[in-house]
Order: structure tokens, then C-alpha cells, then sequence
């Protein structure tokens, strides 16, 4: 039975990027063109990753709060950045504002709450625990206020007539919307409850591998892996319901109108 943790070797990384030959491959013959996504997002991540490991290992070193608290900041700026930059010329100032707010206070309450209040982590700024475990809690709010905004704009758009037709017979934006919002709010959080469904079973998620890879008691891994999951469900539906519950007012004047 191996002992610790088994070193990759630079050729042993090289040897895994098969795997985006095989998908360029695939969608090479199938005529998909996105060679270009897969090849750059392929680059990006590794130099990204290689970048904050780099980071990691001296912040590791030299514990300090304003450090840890930078780098959950840059985050969740590049979250955000990222969910803006996907609806690229789509989005009001507005909704851009609203998006930052509910990443900000949707993210930031849930991820205090599961390091002060769950874990306990002392001193409350450890790197250690706090860093990877905003990276996650911050990343999948992404995910699903990215979900919520694309089907936030699909909804206004193509169910316009009949939200006009509701304001005309005395409804209040809130009434004319709340279909949209309850669907939207459905959509986006059910990427994260599918994969709590599957968790344990199906597959087993990444940070409890990574802890069990590194000699971490399975039943440590899986405490751990339990309060995570439900940070992230619980911070995954706040920035959601934050993002619709503001985000649709965006799209009605002061007078109630839609504009």
C-alpha cells in the first residue's frame, strides 16, 4: 500500500493533456468549431493553477489576514468579472450592480458564517482553511448567478407581452414577474442539488478526494466535504435569490412600466 501523497512528475501532467486531444478530436470530426475554447480554457487553467500555487505556498508560509482577506476579494471580483463578461453588452448598469451586491453579501454572509460559526477556524484568517474553501463556496454562487441572470434575461424577453398584459390589468411588477423568478430560481440552484444527490455514490467530490489523497481520515474527509456542500447550497440560493429578487426591478421604470 503506497504511503503519502505520490508526486506527479512534469512528464506525468504533460501525458493527462491526451484528454483535450481526444475532445479536440471529437469535436474536430463532428465539426464543432471549438477549437479555440478548448485549446485557450486548456492554457488559461493551467497557467492559472500553476500561478496560485505558487501564490499559495508563500501565503501558506506567511499566514496574515490582509493576504487572506485580498485574495477572497480578487475572487470574487474575477467571479464577477467572469458572470459580466459572459452577457458581454447584454447587461444594464443596473443589473451589473445588482450582481455584484448579491455576490458580495450572498457569497461573503455563507462563507463567514461556515468559517466562524461551523468550523471555527482559528485564527479566523488561516489560510489554510479559508482560501480553498472561498474558492469554492464562491465558485459555485457563480455558476448559479450565472444560470439565474441567463434565464432571467430569456424570461423578460420572451414573456414580455404577457408581463405587459399583467401591468395593464393592475398587477405589480413583483405579481407580473414572480413565474419568471420561482422558474429561474428552480434552474439554478438544481445543478447543486443534483450533484448533492449524487455525492458519495456516484462520484466523489473533489476536495474530499484531494483530502484522502493526502492521507486525511475518509470520515474527516467526509465532515468536512457534509458542511461544505451545504455552504455552498445555502450560498448558491442566496446570491440566486438576491440577483432575481433585485435584478428585476432593473427592468421597470419608477412608474412601474417596463422598459
Amino acid at each position: 500500500m503506497m504511503n503519502g501523497v505520490a508526486e506527479l512528475t512534469l512528464w506525468q501532467i504533460i501525458t493527462a493533456y491526451l484528454f483535450v486531444i481526444i475532445v479536440l478530436i471529437i469535436t474536430r470530426s463532428r465539426g464543432i468549431s471549438r477549437t479555440k475554447e478548448i485549446v485557450l480554457s486548456s492554457v488559461r487553467m493551467t497557467l492559472q493553477l500553476v500561478l496560485a500555487g505558487y501564490i499559495l505556498v508563500y501565503i501558506l508560509d506567511h499566514p496574515n489576514p490582509f493576504a487572506t482577506i485580498g485574495i477572497v476579494a480578487l475572487m470574487e471580483v474575477f467571479a464577477i468579472y467572469t458572470i459580466i463578461g459572459k452577457f458581454k453588452g447584454i447587461l444594464t448598469g443596473e443589473l451589473k450592480i445588482v450582481i455584484a451586491l448579491s455576490m458580495g453579501l450572498g457569497a461573503g454572509s455563507c462563507l463567514l458564517y461556515l468559517i466562524l460559526a461551523v468550523i471555527g477556524v482559528n485564527p479566523w484568517y488561516d489560510p489554510q482553511y479559508f482560501i480553498p474553501i472561498a474558492g469554492m463556496v464562491i465558485g459555485n454562487s457563480m455558476t448559479g448567478v450565472s444560470l439565474a441572470v441567463k434565464n432571467l434575461l430569456d424570461g423578460m424577453t420572451t414573456r414580455k407581452q404577457w408581463i405587459e398584459e399583467a401591468l395593464i390589468l393592475g398587477a405589480a411588477p413583483r405579481e407580473a414577474t414572480s413565474d419568471i423568478i420561482n422558474r429561474t430560481f428552480d434552474s439554478a440552484i438544481m445543478p447543486t442539488i443534483n450533484s448533492m444527490l449524487g455525492m458519495g455514490i456516484i462520484f466523489l467530490p473533489g476536495m474530499m478526494t484531494g483530502q484522502i489523497l493526502a492521507g486525511i481520515s475518509p470520515t474527516t474527509a467526509i465532515a468536512y466535504q457534509i458542511a461544505i456542500m451545504l455552504a455552498i447550497l445555502g450560498s448558491v440560493a442566496m446570491t440566486v435569490i438576491l440577483t432575481l429578487q433585485m435584478g428585476y426591478k432593473t427592468f421597470f421604470n419608477r412608474e412601474e412600466q417596463l422598459v
